[in-house]
Protein backbone atom coordinates (compact mmCIF):
# COMPACT_ATOMS: atom_id res chain seq x y z
CA UNK A 1 0.00 0.00 0.00
CA UNK A 2 2.87 2.12 0.84
CA UNK A 3 4.19 2.08 -2.95
CA UNK A 4 0.60 2.62 -4.09
CA UNK A 5 0.71 6.17 -2.01
CA UNK A 6 3.88 6.65 -3.31
CA UNK A 7 3.38 6.15 -6.83
CA UNK A 8 0.03 8.31 -6.34
CA UNK A 9 1.75 11.22 -4.76
CA UNK A 10 4.84 11.40 -7.44
CA UNK A 11 2.36 11.65 -10.45
CA UNK A 12 0.25 14.14 -8.66
CA UNK A 13 3.51 16.19 -7.89
CA UNK A 14 4.39 16.11 -11.56
CA UNK A 15 1.07 16.63 -12.72
CA UNK A 16 1.00 19.70 -10.85
CA UNK A 17 4.49 20.45 -11.57
CA UNK A 18 3.91 19.91 -15.37
CA UNK A 19 0.49 22.23 -15.58
CA UNK A 20 2.27 24.87 -14.03
CA UNK A 21 5.18 24.62 -16.43
CA UNK A 22 2.33 24.62 -19.09
CA UNK A 23 0.30 27.36 -18.01
CA UNK A 24 3.11 29.72 -16.55
CA UNK A 25 6.08 28.94 -17.68
CA UNK A 26 8.49 31.39 -16.78
CA UNK A 27 7.06 32.49 -13.54
CA UNK A 28 6.77 28.83 -12.60
CA UNK A 29 10.81 28.74 -13.22
CA UNK A 30 11.20 31.57 -11.51
CA UNK A 31 8.83 30.36 -7.87
CA UNK A 32 10.62 26.95 -8.04
CA UNK A 33 13.88 28.72 -8.33
CA UNK A 34 13.12 31.09 -5.72
CA UNK A 35 11.09 28.17 -3.79
CA UNK A 36 14.70 25.63 -3.46
CA UNK A 37 16.74 28.80 -2.90
CA UNK A 38 14.32 29.21 0.52
CA UNK A 39 15.28 25.62 1.33
CA UNK A 40 18.80 25.75 0.91
CA UNK A 41 18.49 28.98 2.92
CA UNK A 42 16.52 27.86 5.99
CA UNK A 43 18.60 24.76 5.39
CA UNK A 44 21.96 26.84 6.15
CA UNK A 45 20.32 29.00 8.73
CA UNK A 46 19.22 25.78 11.00
CA UNK A 47 22.92 24.20 10.77
CA UNK A 48 24.87 27.64 11.31
CA UNK A 49 22.10 27.98 14.50
CA UNK A 50 23.02 24.41 15.48
CA UNK A 51 26.67 25.16 15.43
CA UNK A 52 26.46 28.63 17.40
CA UNK A 53 24.26 26.98 19.98
CA UNK A 54 26.54 24.04 20.63
CA UNK A 55 29.02 26.39 21.10
CA UNK A 56 27.49 28.66 23.37
CA UNK A 57 26.90 25.57 25.25
CA UNK A 58 30.32 24.34 25.56
CA UNK A 59 31.93 23.67 28.58
CA UNK A 60 35.41 23.48 30.01
CA UNK A 61 35.31 20.52 31.68
CA UNK A 62 36.57 17.51 29.59
CA UNK A 63 35.06 14.05 29.36
CA UNK A 64 37.28 11.30 28.67
CA UNK A 65 35.57 7.31 27.99
CA UNK A 66 37.13 4.39 29.38
CA UNK A 67 39.92 3.87 25.98
CA UNK A 68 40.78 7.52 26.73
CA UNK A 69 38.67 9.30 23.50
CA UNK A 70 37.11 12.61 24.62
CA UNK A 71 33.06 12.67 24.60
CA UNK A 72 32.81 15.91 26.08
CA UNK A 73 33.46 19.20 25.76
CA UNK A 74 34.52 18.74 22.38
CA UNK A 75 34.48 22.14 20.17
CA UNK A 76 31.51 21.59 17.22
CA UNK A 77 33.39 21.88 14.31
CA UNK A 78 32.14 24.79 11.75
CA UNK A 79 29.26 23.71 9.05
CA UNK A 80 31.01 24.90 5.87
CA UNK A 81 28.13 23.26 4.10
CA UNK A 82 25.77 25.00 5.92
CA UNK A 83 27.56 28.51 5.63
CA UNK A 84 27.41 27.14 1.56
CA UNK A 85 23.58 26.38 2.24
CA UNK A 86 23.06 29.40 3.00
CA UNK A 87 24.59 31.55 0.47
CA UNK A 88 23.50 29.38 -2.34
CA UNK A 89 19.90 29.79 -0.99
CA UNK A 90 20.42 33.51 -0.52
CA UNK A 91 21.55 33.50 -4.30
CA UNK A 92 18.44 31.64 -5.33
CA UNK A 93 16.45 33.53 -3.72
CA UNK A 94 17.33 37.50 -4.75
CA UNK A 95 18.69 36.05 -8.22
CA UNK A 96 16.86 33.12 -9.98
CA UNK A 97 17.50 33.82 -13.58
CA UNK A 98 21.13 32.65 -12.76
CA UNK A 99 19.68 29.54 -11.95
CA UNK A 100 16.97 29.41 -14.29
CA UNK A 101 19.24 28.16 -17.37
CA UNK A 102 19.79 24.62 -15.85
CA UNK A 103 16.11 24.01 -14.78
CA UNK A 104 15.75 22.30 -18.27
CA UNK A 105 17.92 20.07 -17.25
CA UNK A 106 17.14 19.35 -14.00
CA UNK A 107 13.56 18.71 -15.13
CA UNK A 108 14.56 16.54 -17.82
CA UNK A 109 16.78 14.48 -15.51
CA UNK A 110 13.58 14.30 -13.08
CA UNK A 111 11.56 13.13 -16.33
CA UNK A 112 14.27 9.91 -17.32
CA UNK A 113 14.37 9.03 -13.65
CA UNK A 114 10.47 8.72 -14.06
CA UNK A 115 10.49 7.16 -16.89
CA UNK A 116 13.38 4.91 -15.82
CA UNK A 117 11.07 4.03 -12.37
CA UNK A 118 7.81 3.00 -14.46
CA UNK A 119 10.40 0.74 -16.82
CA UNK A 120 11.13 -0.84 -12.75
CA UNK A 121 7.78 -1.36 -11.74
CA UNK A 122 6.52 -2.15 -15.09
CA UNK A 123 9.79 -5.22 -15.01
CA UNK A 124 8.39 -5.85 -11.47
CA UNK A 125 4.54 -6.44 -13.03
CA UNK A 126 5.08 -8.67 -16.14
CA UNK A 127 6.36 -11.13 -13.32
CA UNK A 128 2.84 -11.49 -12.29
CA UNK A 129 1.24 -11.26 -15.35
CA UNK A 130 1.25 -10.40 -19.27
CA UNK A 131 1.95 -6.78 -19.15
CA UNK A 132 0.42 -5.22 -22.97
CA UNK A 133 2.82 -3.33 -25.17
CA UNK A 134 0.77 -0.21 -24.58
CA UNK A 135 1.84 0.15 -20.96
CA UNK A 136 5.47 0.36 -22.32
CA UNK A 137 4.71 2.78 -25.10
CA UNK A 138 4.05 5.88 -22.48
CA UNK A 139 7.70 5.47 -20.62
CA UNK A 140 9.68 5.22 -23.68
CA UNK A 141 8.49 8.38 -24.94
CA UNK A 142 8.76 10.06 -21.25
CA UNK A 143 12.13 8.61 -21.62
CA UNK A 144 12.87 10.01 -24.95
CA UNK A 145 11.52 13.77 -24.12
CA UNK A 146 14.19 13.88 -21.32
CA UNK A 147 16.86 12.40 -23.29
CA UNK A 148 16.25 15.00 -26.01
CA UNK A 149 15.78 17.99 -23.46
CA UNK A 150 19.66 16.95 -22.05
CA UNK A 151 21.32 16.43 -24.79
CA UNK A 152 19.46 19.11 -27.05
CA UNK A 153 17.33 21.48 -25.06
CA UNK A 154 16.83 23.84 -28.14
CA UNK A 155 15.27 21.16 -30.52
CA UNK A 156 12.41 20.70 -28.60
CA UNK A 157 10.67 23.78 -30.60
CA UNK A 158 11.11 26.91 -28.96
CA UNK A 159 9.52 26.33 -25.84
CA UNK A 160 11.59 22.99 -23.90
CA UNK A 161 10.06 23.79 -20.16
CA UNK A 162 5.92 23.65 -22.38
CA UNK A 163 7.07 20.39 -23.93
CA UNK A 164 8.52 19.04 -20.26
CA UNK A 165 5.18 20.44 -18.91
CA UNK A 166 2.90 18.37 -21.47
CA UNK A 167 5.47 15.46 -20.58
CA UNK A 168 5.18 15.78 -16.99
CA UNK A 169 1.81 16.02 -16.66
CA UNK A 170 1.05 12.24 -19.25
CA UNK A 171 3.98 11.00 -17.18
CA UNK A 172 1.73 11.89 -14.14
CA UNK A 173 -1.65 10.15 -16.01
CA UNK A 174 0.60 7.01 -16.64
CA UNK A 175 1.83 6.38 -13.26
CA UNK A 176 -1.71 6.70 -11.68
CA UNK A 177 -2.72 4.09 -14.46
CA UNK A 178 0.25 1.82 -13.84
CA UNK A 179 0.15 2.31 -10.12
CA UNK A 180 -3.62 1.28 -10.26
CA UNK A 181 -3.20 -1.92 -12.52
CA UNK A 182 -0.21 -3.36 -10.22
CA UNK A 183 -2.04 -2.82 -7.21
CA UNK A 184 -4.85 -4.48 -8.55
CA UNK A 185 -2.71 -7.26 -9.98
CA UNK A 186 -0.94 -7.92 -6.30
CA UNK A 187 -4.41 -7.80 -4.68
CA UNK A 188 -5.33 -10.35 -7.25
CA UNK A 189 -2.36 -12.69 -6.71
CA UNK A 190 -2.84 -12.28 -3.03
CA UNK A 191 -6.09 -13.27 -3.36
CA UNK A 192 -5.44 -16.22 -5.42
CA UNK A 193 -2.24 -17.04 -2.74
CA UNK A 194 -5.15 -16.80 0.23
CA UNK A 195 -7.39 -19.46 -1.24
CA UNK A 196 -4.86 -22.16 -2.35
CA UNK A 197 -3.50 -21.92 1.43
Amino acid sequence: MKSFMSSLLRALCAMVVGALLVKYREQTVEWITVAIGVLFFVSGVVSCSTYFVARGKQTDIKVFDADGKQISGVRPVFPIVGLGSLILGLILAVMPTVFVTYLVYMLAAILILGAVSQFVTLVSASRLARIGLYFWIMPSLTLLVGLIAVISPGSIAAAPLFVIGWTMIVYGVVETVNAIKVYQLRRHVERGVSTRS
